[in-house]
């Protein structure tokens, strides 16, 4: 698992978080622990300075099941309008972490007199906490907001400004929050997850490319098989799997100059296999998956541009039937070399 990144999070300024949104959950109590991701809060206290790390709700993922190698690589949503949140609500400090890390910047004084004395009221004095609820301690979290890893620049990071509220065990967050994490809000997290085979074409016949020679294209099925992550949180026993299978693959000569079999340049997936590999006796035939090039390359080449687009669902916590996520896209270029046919004179 990647080392969780330390993040200050404060509760007035705050803003934060991981991704997923789903339907109502069933809080469990679990006691925290585990790798995850998000922001952590580091707090003051403790034995000697110690420092205690809140981070009661981080998301946690299994990969086990993930693509995985040198060309292994992240899906695009096809959805350009489409990006998983940048912060969500999870549970994160019990009563005496919260007091650990309010308390130092109530004493420093930077944020004025005024919000510090406002959020004593709220979290001391009885506004709304007492002592920050530490008669419940062990009976719920507060709940804070957490940002999703390499989202710390993106301005929805921002969209998460609640400062932190309790929740009891077993019990849903408040309704006006609206990032509470969910299984949905997992299962996007795990879509930025989500690593696929790179998307190299098999080209034949082997050899460099002749002009207006068929060229067949296919996939290794060995390699192009639906890959998943899940990401769960243990303190809510709530989670979510993302799952991502290849559906077909888009072939772009690199020239105008080319015809693509189909015409369209998208080749079905057929069964469990991309395109159709070649064999002896189908020089003359039509590829099913393929191109052919109407004109030299010349001294260079010409960059074929194969992209595999794979299918994203998800299922998790009280969604057992797959739901659909915008599709993602994976492609690389290769060089193609296209020599004329040498004709011989007698």
């Amino acid at each position: 698992m990647p080392a969780v990144g330390r993040i200050a999070v404060g509760a007035s300024v705050m803003a934060a978080v991981t991704v997923l949104a789903g339907g109502p959950a069933a809080w469990a109590d679990v006691v925290p622990g585990g790798n995850g991701t998000g922001s952590e809060t580091q707090v003051d206290g403790g034995q000697k300075g110690q420092k205690v790390t809140a981070t009661a709700g981080a998301v946690v993922f299994d990969r086990s099941k993930n693509g995985s190698g040198k060309s292994a690589g992240p899906v695009t949503s096809s959805a350009s309008n489409w990006t998983p949140p940048a912060c969500y609500y999870a549970p994160k400090y019990t009563p005496e972490q919260l007091e650990k890390y309010l308390t130092p910047i109530w004493e420093a004084g930077s944020t004025g007199y005024e919000w510090d004395a406002e959020q004593r009221k709220k979290y001391v004095d009885g506004g709304e906490y007492k002592d920050f609820n530490k008669e419940k301690t062990g009976k719920g979290y507060f709940w804070d907001s957490y940002v999703t890893e390499g989202r710390e620049g993106d301005p929805g990071a921002l969209d998460c400004t609640e400062p932190p509220f309790w929740v009891d065990t077993g019990d849903a967050p408040p309704a006006r929050i609206d990032n509470a994490i969910t299984p949905e809000m997992l299962a996007q997290l795990a879509y930025a997850e989500i690593r696929v085979p790179g998307t190299e074409v098999t080209l034949a016949p082997e050899g460099t490319t002749k002009v207006n020679l068929p060229t067949w294209a296919w996939l290794d099925a060995a390699d192009f098989k639906p890959v998943s992550v899940t990401a769960s949180v243990p303190l809510l026993q709530v989670q979510a799997t993302t799952t991502a299978e290849p559906i077909s693959l888009k072939i772009e000569p690199g020239t105008a100059d080319a015809t693509t079999y189909p015409a369209s340049g998208v080749c079905e997936l057929n069964g469990k296999q991309i395109g159709e590999a070649y064999a002896k006796g189908k020089s003359d035939q039509t590829p099913p998956c393929g191109v052919k090039y109407l004109r030299s390359s010349g001294d260079g080449t010409y960059k074929l541009q194969a992209t595999v687009t794979w299918k994203i669902s998800w299922t998790g916590t009280g969604v057992n039937q797959p739901q659909d996520l915008p599709p993602g896209e994976f492609g690389a270029d290769q060089d193609v070399i296209v020599e004329e046919i040498q004709s011989v004179n007698r």
